[in-house]
């Protein structure tokens, strides 16, 4: 019994020491500061009906991303089901949780889709458009909002225009580099090459060759990916209607946590605008789940609208958005390991 729990703990360590981290810095908000006094008022005025819609909007987050992926998967392959394609989605939610960068949620979807039976290319292209069509209609999401409520966070936020965009050119130019690239190859392949080596002139890149090498692997697999899924307008605009609802429903979340708090003067577009934000902001934060970047960048936009009840809404908010993420991801995770086990056995549209 020692035996297997030591090899438990060993095969999942990375795992347990990212909760710890993340836990850790919760526990340190709480105690720190009045937090547990302020959770401890709140919970007794806590407005249920409002905490359940922010529950049940994580919960439909989940639902459109495996019903993204499906729409996706069935262009392919017609027989795949739903069921399979939500426990991909709750997969890649577990694993983009539990490593730097979220960069373990993509490859562990792919290796899933192959256990299930999907041809590894064709795995690789599905998640590469998804991931594309995601980052497109988050940083136009995020322009509109911006537009709208820029003065506001200027005036209310430190550094809020530095941060957005910083934010808002990391990730346009990534998805410039990408729809050139599907255009002109040899065009992308040129601007890359003289962007670093002017970074390498400026001793901002040590190591050019390796980096171009990454880069050029990275927009390749997008190139691939759109020759393989074709060019179905009506899916790809289907996929990007449905990705607007699911990063509203994320960005309610929130603003639902704000109102079970028995709180109502801030605006509902402000705090989606606000959630947005935040968003964007934790993607630069290279621990798993954004620890400490997560928190830290809701207390910096969110703390005007929760004033004192701030770091209890940061718990229900990490709760939400991040420990349900673990614990459902698990949960699906072993399921398609035991339900999912049978390879499809239709040929793919080709």
């Amino acid at each position: 019994m020692a035996a297997k729990l030591r090899k438990a703990i060993r095969k999942n360590l990375f795992v347990i020491i990212t909760l710890v981290l993340s836990a850790g810095i919760l526990l340190y908000f709480l105690f720190t500061t009045d937090g547990i006094v302020a959770l401890g008022e709140i919970v007794l005025k806590l407005k249920p009906q409002w905490l359940f819609l922010s529950i049940l909007s994580a919960v439909l987050c989940w639902v459109l991303e495996g019903f993204v992926l499906n729409l996706l998967c069935i262009h392919l392959y017609p027989q795949w089901r739903f069921g399979r394609s939500f426990s991909v989605g709750m997969i890649g939610f577990l694993y983009s949780a539990v490593t730097p960068f979220s960069t373990g949620g993509q490859p562990m979807q792919i290796y899933t889709m192959r256990k299930m039976g999907m041809d590894t290319g064709k795995a690789g292209s599905i998640i590469a458009v998804k991931t594309l069509t995601y980052q497109v209609v988050m940083v136009l999401y995020s322009l509109v909002l911006v537009a709208m409520k820029l003065h506001f966070f200027q005036t209310s936020v430190s550094n809020f225009s530095f941060v957005t965009i910083i934010g808002l050119i990391t990730n346009s130019t990534f998805i410039v580099l990408v729809m050139l690239f599907m255009i002109s190859e040899m065009t992308t392949d040129k601007i890359v090459k003289t962007v670093i080596r002017f970074l390498h002139y400026l001793k901002l890149c040590r190591h050019p060759e390796e980096r171009y090498a990454r880069i050029h692997n990275q927009l390749e697999i997008f190139h691939d990916a759109s020759k393989l899924m074709g060019k179905s307008t009506r899916l790809y605009v289907v996929v990007m209607s449905v990705t607007v609802v699911q990063i509203t429903l994320n960005s309610l979340i929130p603003y639902f946590i704000y109102r079970s708090f028995n709180m109502n003067a801030a605006p509902i577009t402000t705090m989606v605008a606000a959630q947005a934000f935040v968003a964007m902001v934790s993607a630069f934060v290279p621990l798993p789940g954004a620890s400490g970047g997560a928190e830290g960048s809701f207390y910096i936009f969110f703390g005007m609208f929760f004033k004192s009840a701030i770091i209890p809404a940061i718990l229900l908010w990490r709760i939400i958005t991040y420990y349900f993420n673990i614990l459902f991801g698990g949960i699906f995770a072993y399921v398609a390991e035991k339900k999912y086990n049978d390879p499809i056995v239709s040929e793919p549209n080709e």
